[in-house]
C-alpha cells in the first residue's frame, strides 16, 4: 500500500497536481491524503479585520477548509472512481512546512505529491515559495508537477549523479517501484570532468544499480562546464518524462535551492521534478 500526500490549497495548480497523482497510481493500491494547512490564511485575514478575533477566524476557516475537502474526495470518488483508491483529507492549523512534515512523520508518508505553485504565486516563476520550502526542509521525496504539464507516463527518467551522497535505500526503493511499473528508462548522468571514479564513487554507484533492479539503466557521463546546461540539454534529447535529483547538504541541489529564489539561476523545469531526500527518517 503506497501513502501519498497532496498538499492543496485549492487552485488550479493543486488540482492538477491531484489529478496527475490519481493517473500515475492508477495500478497502485494507494491512499491520498489531501491536507490544507490554514494558519498562514487565519493570520493573514487577521491583519486586515482586528475587530474580530483569531479564534473566531480559525473557526471559521477551519469549518470552510473541511467543506473544500469534503467536497475534494466526493469529486474524486465520482468522477475518478478506482476501487485501488482511497481517500482522506487533513486540515491542518499550522503552516504548510510544518502541517507537512509532521503528517509525514505520523502516517509514515511514502511520496508528497504538489504543483509548482500556490494561489498567489507569481506566474513568471517555476517554483513558488512554499514548493521551495518543502523541498528544502521535508525528510520525504517531493514529487513537484508544473502547471502546463499534461500527463504521460514516466518512461523516460533522467537521474543526474556525481556518485558522491550516499543514497537512501528508502528512497531508491520509490524510484525503482516507478520505473518498474512503467518499464522506465533511468538515465544515470555523471556530470563530472573525471570519467574515473573514487572508490566511494564506486560503491555508491554500486549501491545505486543494487537497488534499483527493476529498471534498465543506462550510464553516461558528461564534463560539469554548466552542471544546469547539461541537465536541460539532456531533458530535450531524451525527451524526458520525469527529472530526478537527490538533495543533501552541499549538494548541486541543495546550491540551487538556498538561494533567494530558484528561478534567478535560470531553473526552468517543464517536466515532473522528483527531489529525493539525503536524510534519515
Amino acid at each position: 500500500m503506497t501513502t501519498v500526500l497532496i498538499p492543496t490549497d485549492f487552485s488550479t495548480n493543486a488540482m492538477h497536481a491531484i489529478s496527475y497523482a490519481l493517473d500515475l497510481y492508477k495500478c497502485e493500491q494507494t491512499i491520498f491524503y489531501f491536507i490544507h494547512a490554514y494558519a498562514d490564511e487565519v493570520y493573514g485575514t487577521l491583519k486586515n479585520n482586528t475587530d474580530l478575533s483569531i479564534s473566531e477566524y480559525r473557526t471559521s476557516i477551519e469549518k470552510q477548509a473541511k467543506k473544500q475537502l469534503s467536497n475534494l474526495i466526493t469529486d474524486k470518488q465520482e468522477k475518478n472512481h478506482n476501487p485501488k483508491h482511497e481517500y482522506k483529507g487533513l486540515a491542518i492549523f499550522e503552516s504548510l512546512v510544518d502541517a507537512v512534515n509532521d503528517t509525514v512523520n505520523e502516517i509514515n508518508i511514502d511520496v508528497i505529491i504538489m504543483g509548482t505553485k500556490g494561489q498567489t504565486a507569481d506566474k513568471k516563476i517555476t517554483f513558488g515559495s512554499q514548493t521551495v520550502q518543502v523541498f528544502k526542509y521535508v525528510k520525504c521525496p517531493v514529487l513537484a508537477i508544473p502547471e502546463t504539464y499534461s500527463y504521460q507516463q514516466p518512461k523516460n527518467i533522467l537521474f543526474p549523479t556525481d556518485y558522491n551522497l550516499p543514497y537512501k535505500r528508502r528512497e531508491l526503493k520509490l524510484l525503482n517501484a516507478l520505473a518498474h511499473e512503467f518499464k522506465s528508462t533511468v538515465y544515470c548522468l555523471h556530470i563530472s570532468d573525471f570519467e574515473t571514479l573514487s572508490l566511494r564513487q564506486l560503491d555508491n554507484k554500486q549501491f545505486l544499480e543494487e537497488s534499483l533492479p527493476n529498471t534498465f539503466l543506462s550510464f553516461e557521463q558528461t564534463p560539469v562546464k554548466n552542471r544546469l546546461n547539461a541537465i536541460m540539454i539532456s531533458i530535450e534529447e531524451k525527451d524526458i518524462d520525469l527529472l530526478v535529483m537527490v538533495n543533501s547538504r552541499h549538494s548541486f541541489l541543495e546550491d540551487m535551492l538556498f538561494r533567494s529564489t530558484v528561478d534567478k539561476i535560470g531553473l526552468k523545469i517543464h517536466v515532473p521534478f522528483l527531489v529525493l531526500q539525503n536524510l534519515s527518517r
